[in-house]
């Protein structure tokens, strides 16, 4: 009794004093780099397109309204790959949607490269969304189901992060080839075939990242559920699924309503209600924006831990519809920009660190990866209109870019009283 009593209290000082990122085992470390690297590229490829839009314009002859109806296509169909490859990630396993995820963005990216017309183009980005909304609903299961539920916060924060290093990485790939006179105005092309370089991390997916336990133990049990819209749309669950649907529409809706056009709204002329940056020069100062926005990911969890998931979401949405309006009318000069942009990607990003723990823990095992890639996804639905709803606004001679943006502020306040009718299960183990 004596002893054990003294390996207790031996295992109580250890765990107080050894730093949390020293108790994860190398296999989680593992499947945390493999999701994160994987958003991070996916951000990459959707990206370019935000990047690039302003020369895709000219090149094809379209309008505001036709390049965000390119963005909302987009959007819509990752709302499809959520849905499809969360049942895959049920059915096949976690880590082969993933590979299956980045391998379709990969080359969707390489096919726009030869894209000759407008619809070709559509067609290509519409293929990348598939893969885009099944990345993220199978990389952010796999990393729930891995990691302890103590430290689920952290790590989804950390690999939400990751799409902010995709946001920069596309910008500073698109200020040295679409700012380079000698690639002539086919130079968007080859932003478009960098982008299909993702597709070489599958191989070391394939060798390094295995499915998680609680996965292969329910398939090894034999038990699989025929139909798992039937059970995430059932009585039971079907109030907290919407629930989830309700709130990643209005918070995709704000978000995608202003950084999708963030990189258009810098580069616009002043007289035409934008920042008068130019296009490379409004690439410079979304790097600023994204840094704020990586610290803005990889916080979030950790404050989530000191003083609640719920309330530091809260604070997060208020300070973004705060914020948003004041940088719309403000964002005139190179000091503003940089004392606005940071604190504008720190509020307008962290918040989407939450998603990912807390909606795979509303869900079973057997029908998780369906129910966070249905229910988040679904979302985009919604938040697929914004760059069109956007970019209507933006040619409104009454409105403008700047007004436009600002009246996303009414989403992310929607966002902080949705959140108050679903459970928060933080820290608590996930239902088998």
């Amino acid at each position: 009794m004596r002893n054990a009593y003294y390996a207790a209290g031996r295992t109580a000082v250890n765990i107080g004093v050894t730093p949390w990122y020293r108790t994860i085992t190398r296999e989680q470390w593992r499947v945390l780099i493999a999701a994160k690297l994987g958003w991070m590229l996916d951000a990459m490829d959707f990206m370019i397109y935000a990047m690039a839009v302003g020369r895709l314009k000219t090149y094809f002859g379209f309008d505001d309204a036709t390049a965000g109806m390119l963005g909302t296509v987009t959007l819509a169909m990752s709302a499809i790959g959520g849905l499809i490859f969360g049942v895959v990630a049920d059915r096949l396993g976690r880590t082969r949607a993933l590979m299956g995820t980045i391998l379709i963005f990969s080359f969707a990216s390489l096919g726009a490269a030869t894209s000759q017309s407008v619809r070709q183009l559509l067609m290509w980005r519409a293929l990348l969304g598939i893969g885009m909304g099944g990345e993220w609903a199978s990389g952010a299961v796999l990393v729930s189901e891995t990691w302890p539920p103590a430290h689920r916060n952290k790590a989804i924060s950390i690999v939400q992060s990751g799409w902010a290093i995709g946001y920069i990485l596309a910008a500073v790939m698109a200020a040295a080839i679409l700012g380079s006179p000698s690639l002539g105005p086919d130079s968007w092309r080859l932003l478009f075939v960098v982008g299909v370089l993702p597709a070489f991390l599958i191989l070391w997916v394939r060798r390094n990242v295995p499915e998680p336990a609680v996965w292969t133990e329910r398939r090894a049990t034999g038990s699989r559920v025929r139909n798992p819209f039937a059970v995430i749309f059932g009585r039971a669950l079907i109030g907290r699924t919407l629930l989830v649907i309700l709130l990643g529409s209005t918070l995709q809706f704000a978000y995608w309503g202003i950084f999708f056009w963030l990189p258009g709204f810098l580069a616009r002329p002043i007289a035409q209600g934008g920042a008068g940056m130019g296009i490379v020069g409004s690439l410079g100062w979304i790097i600023p924006v994204q840094i704020g926005a990586y610290f803005g990911y990889v916080t979030f969890g950790f404050i989530a831990d000191r003083i609640g998931r719920r309330r530091t979401f809260i604070v997060f949405m208020l300070a973004a519809a705060t914020l948003v309006p004041i940088y719309g009318q403000m964002a005139r000069s190179p000091l503003v920009l940089l004392l606005l942009g940071p604190v504008l990607g720190y509020v307008g990003h962290g918040y989407f660190s939450m998603f990912g723990s807390f909606v795979a823990e509303l869900f079973p095992t057997p029908v998780r990866a369906t129910g966070q890639g249905t229910s988040y996804n679904a979302g985009r639905l919604a938040g697929a209109l914004a760059p069109y709803v956007i970019g209507v606004l933006a040619q409104q001679p009454r409105i403008g870019i700047g007004l436009a943006l600002a009246s996303t502020s009414a989403f992310f306040l929607a966002s902080a009283l949705i959140i108050f009718a679903l459970p928060d299960r933080s820290g608590q183990p996930l239902d088998a």
